[in-house]
């Protein structure tokens, strides 16, 4: 439990260091600073197309490390603690600067820090798949993981909640946003920091001495992309998450913008408070998620699991047409709880499926490549997430909404929002749907493939 307690930590710098800066984005750069949201959402996109390089190089470069440490656990140890120094750094602005400057800030700054993140995160994530051989502990190492996310969660939840307390009002009286994200910044930087070195005492690397050490062979960079996608399951689960990437990223910022001005009438710090109890909400269903759909992937399949989130995840998607009520603001903590509720079952089942891929590969072609397969997941699924969150400003903007007005925006664009936000992400998680119902790996031949490398080169 102290190994899948250390590797569950990893998900405070996940978190932090990959979704913080969106959670924070819009309410400092484009609320406060008056930044067009379509510079602010390509800004981040081509940072999600940097993601994608530098998680493919990282990747490759722990299959091929070789230390007395072992192969990620360097990685995470310098790229946790470079990604803590570097996160509080994201928000050093001016406060009277242009709109250009602000973008070539924000788009320098990113481009930097993203390399640092995947410098810690492709050896994690590559961790997952290594943890355990056994089919069902998989599904648990993911579900400790994902119940320890749940905090650094409410942290992105409870962000401008922070950034618009009182102490950091201006001479006007109104919330500093800025200053308030540069403290709450520093705060967890620190904290990562932290983190990064626990993670690097307790976490072990079950297959390394045993399995990676014999493998002279290095894995050809080529090899991260090509021959990795020539594994079928892999493609089908890929595609899968790609779907449900898209779908959810591209409407990922118009909950916070409905809650604001929608159900709050404009009113940021009331807006901030309800984010904060929909982050509780969320952490509480988030929870439950994790064990209620581990528990019918333990009994029926992790294809009939997965398939299970993301039916439930339709209904909360079309739900959340009646949850943004101005009349009854309590129902958004039922919009954040019902998703909370399906990813978290999405991403346990998800990265369990994904560890039973990598024994498949291991047999067809005798290596441990669980970093090859995190580096081309990131390379294909950030690609699809840049054109999703890049398009989700230009949806705002569609939408035809007006930061400079300070209250409710007009009732055509509250309208065209919750369109969208109901009816985007129905369509990627159907797909999603279908492509996980044509996944073969079952309990059954997943158990026949470890028998067959347990046969050949021993247990772990």
């Amino acid at each position: 439990m102290s190994q899948k307690a250390g590797y569950g930590l990893g998900s405070f710098l996940d978190m932090w260091g990959h979704w913080l800066y969106s959670s924070f984005a819009y309410s400092v750069f484009n609320i406060f600073l008056g930044v067009a949201p379509g510079l602010i959402s390509t800004a981040m996109m081509l940072k999600t197309l940097m993601d994608a390089a530098s998680d493919a190089a990282f990747g490759w470069l722990s299959d091929n490390t070789r230390t007395r440490w072992g192969r990620r656990r360097p990685f995470m140890l310098v790229g946790g603690v470079l990604a803590g120094i570097g996160l509080p750094l994201l928000f050093a602005v001016g406060r009277d600067w242009t709109q250009t400057q602000y973008f070539i800030f924000m788009l320098v700054s990113l481009l930097i820090y993203a390399p640092v993140m995947s410098c810690f995160n492709m050896p994690w994530v590559s961790l997952g798949a290594e943890m355990t051989p056994d089919y069902h502990e998989r599904t648990v190492v993911f579900q400790v993981k994902n119940a320890i996310q749940k905090l650094p969660e409410l942290g992105l939840f409870v962000a401008v909640q922070f950034a618009t307390l009182s102490i950091f009002n201006g001479s006007n009286g109104k919330p500093d946003v800025l200053q308030g994200a540069q403290v709450y910044t520093a705060i967890l930087g620190a904290i990562m920091v932290a983190v990064s070195i626990a993670m690097f005492l307790l976490v072990r690397e079950r297959y390394y001495e045993k399995v990676v050490v014999t493998q002279t062979a290095k894995v050809p960079f080529r090899d991260t992309l090509y021959r990795t996608l020539r594994n079928k399951p892999f493609r089908t689960l890929l595609s899968a998450m790609m779907a449900y990437g898209m779908a959810t990223a591209m409407v990922g910022t118009l909950g916070f913008y409905l809650t604001v001005y929608y159900v709050c009438k404009g009113d940021l710090a009331l807006g901030g408070r309800w984010n904060s109890a929909m982050g509780l909400s969320g952490m509480a269903f988030g929870f439950a998620g994790i064990f209620f759909f581990g528990a019918i992937a333990k009994r029926f399949g992790k294809r009939v699991g997965m398939m299970a989130v993301l039916s439930g995840a339709i209904a909360a998607f079309i739900g959340d047409w009646f949850f943004y009520n101005p009349d009854y603001p309590v129902l958004q903590l039922l919009a954040s709880g019902c998703v909370a509720f399906t990813g978290a079952g999405f991403w346990t089942i998800y990265g369990s499926m994904l560890a039973d891929v990598v024994d498949h590969d291991e047999l067809q072609t005798e290596q441990r490549r669980e970093g090859s397969f995190s580096a081309c997941q990131s390379w294909i699924s950030r690609a699809g997430m840049a054109l999703g969150s890049g398009a989700s400003g230009w949806i705002l903007q569609f939408t035809g909404f007006d930061s400079q007005i300070q209250g409710p925006q007009d009732e055509n664009v509250i309208l065209v929002m919750r369109l969208l936000m109901s009816g985007v992400p129905v369509v990627g998680l159907l797909i999603a749907l279908v492509l996980v119902s044509r996944f073969k790996l079952d309990e059954a031949r997943v158990h026949e493939i470890r028998l067959q490398l347990e046969a050949r080169r021993g247990t772990v």
